[in-house]
């Protein structure tokens, strides 16, 4: 069966432009933090372990830092630039800890275009009932198509 690949790949490195935003949202859950914890081998009990984590600053349990910013992989990755964009760079910084059962709206926005070496600049953030929990910038490479 012939694939399209046109349709699955993401927009165009020209189709692009400064101030173009995308979002994707998602709820964490006790087993998403389960499973990253084994994925990365990140056992620290500020996130696997309830009574310890209660004495912490954080009064509870929190999800990985990096598990959120998985998130803003997901909208790079599945919405804009969109499949076929590749991770070139990542900036962040934690603002706020995302705890089990937060919805996570995580956005995009372009802010640099480097048309040389199909680069693009973009904002991203991850929020959590209207308030920014993550902030940073990354950078993708567009391949040609």
């Amino acid at each position: 069966m012939a694939r399209d690949f046109n349709a699955i790949m993401g927009y165009r490195f020209e189709e692009l432009h400064v101030g173009m935003t995308a979002e994707t949202s998602r709820t964490v859950t006790d087993a998403d933090i389960l499973m990253f914890a084994g994925v990365s081998g990140d056992m620290n009990p500020v996130h696997m372990d309830d009574e310890f984590a209660a004495t912490t600053m954080f009064k509870g349990r929190i999800a990985h830092g990096f598990l959120t910013v998985s998130f803003v992989s997901s909208v790079l990755g599945t919405k804009m630039p969109g499949p076929g964009a590749v991770y070139v760079s990542q900036t962040v910084r934690f603002l706020s800890p995302v705890r089990a059962g937060d919805t996570v709206v995580s956005r995009a926005t372009v802010i640099g275009l480097l048309p040389e070496k199909r680069r693009v600049t973009l904002d991203t953030r991850c929020i959590v009932r209207d308030k920014v929990v993550l902030e940073g910038e990354a950078v993708v490479f567009i391949p040609p198509r």
